[in-house]
């Protein structure tokens, strides 16, 4: 009795220190967590809130309307044209936005003497305010004043006004998107070129990869894996974002052909002052968004190679 007596105190004294340890660290981590709450958690409970109300910027009064809002979203023409736009430039972006990177990284670090200089060529459309390189290629692709107009006649395709051809509109955004990210996922690619140790391509030659195909599929592939995953949904979220370029270069037009998510969402909420109505958009995009980079996390991990 007298043994187990004892023994309570010393339990006690033991487990005062890691308590005193466990406050010391929630104080630690509560400004963190309430800047969290404030910034993130917060705005997202109150954004499902208004998407579930009447709301438009400036009214006084506030009627609660429940999914109504879901429900017009999916019948509204506008809404499934800015989806179809949206998917057709990601169609085009993501690949030639991942493997364009990937064969411009392999290039890069091919080079010697003249590395530096393609690093920073290449990396410069990232550092520049896209607004501000919108309103160039507005005048670059002008069908008079522009160069680009005159080039492609002088090729022979006739005189094609890019931004004002319903047909050619998404395209032209879409080139000058993968323009500005092709930059960023290539220095993603170059540091993972420059982590795959040199002992690999010892072993392959020696197992008889003699080619340089062979070579890029049996090491430098596999050891990219987690660099590709990483730039696929990063890729995958900007081109769905894509906002600026249609705000300054087409407004949506011609006749839609531009119209996206982003920028239906801010048409709603900002010219038509409908925020109930953009905040059950703004909760679809975030929600598909969130399980597309889950899902695409889940099957590309799966061929993931951890060194």
């Amino acid at each position: 009795m007298a043994v187990a007596a004892a023994s309570v105190p010393r339990a006690a004294r033991r487990a005062a220190p890691d308590r005193r340890l466990a406050l010391a660290g929630a104080a630690f981590a509560a400004p963190a967590a309430l800047l969290l709450l404030t910034i993130l958690l917060a705005p997202l409970v109150v954004l499902v809130l208004l998407s579930l109300t009447d709301y438009r910027l400036g009214a006084v009064a506030v009627r609660w309307v429940g999914l109504a809002n879901y429900a017009e979203m999916f019948t509204d023409p506008v809404f499934r044209r800015a989806i179809r736009n949206t998917f057709l430039y990601v169609a085009f972006v993501l690949p030639a936005g991942v493997f364009g990177a990937l064969a411009v990284a392999a290039l890069v670090q091919a080079r010697t003497r003249t590395r530096s200089f393609y690093e920073v060529i290449y990396f410069l459309p990232v550092t520049s305010t896209l607004v501000a390189m919108a309103t160039v290629w507005q005048f670059l692709l002008h069908p008079t004043l522009g160069p680009v107009t005159p080039l492609i006649a002088g090729l022979g395709f006739g005189r094609l006004d890019l931004l004002n051809d319903p047909d050619l509109a998404l395209a032209t955004l879409a080139v000058i998107g993968l323009w500005q990210m092709l930059g960023f996922n290539m220095v993603l690619f170059l540091a993972g070129l420059s982590a795959i140790p040199r002992e690999l391509y010892e072993a392959a030659a020696l197992d008889g990869a003699a080619g340089a195909i062979d070579r890029f599929l049996r090491v430098t592939w596999p050891m990219l894996s987690p660099t590709t995953m990483f730039v696929t949904i990063t890729t995958t979220i900007s081109a769905f974002k894509v906002f600026d370029t249609v705000v300054v270069l087409t407004r949506g037009g011609p006749l839609g052909a531009t119209d996206t998510l982003l920028y239906v969402l801010y048409l709603e909420g900002f010219h038509y002052f409908r925020t109930g109505y953009a905040a059950a958009m703004t909760v679809i995009v975030l929600v598909f968004l969130c399980a597309l980079s889950l899902l695409q996390a889940r099957l590309i991990e799966r061929r993931v190679h951890y060194a």
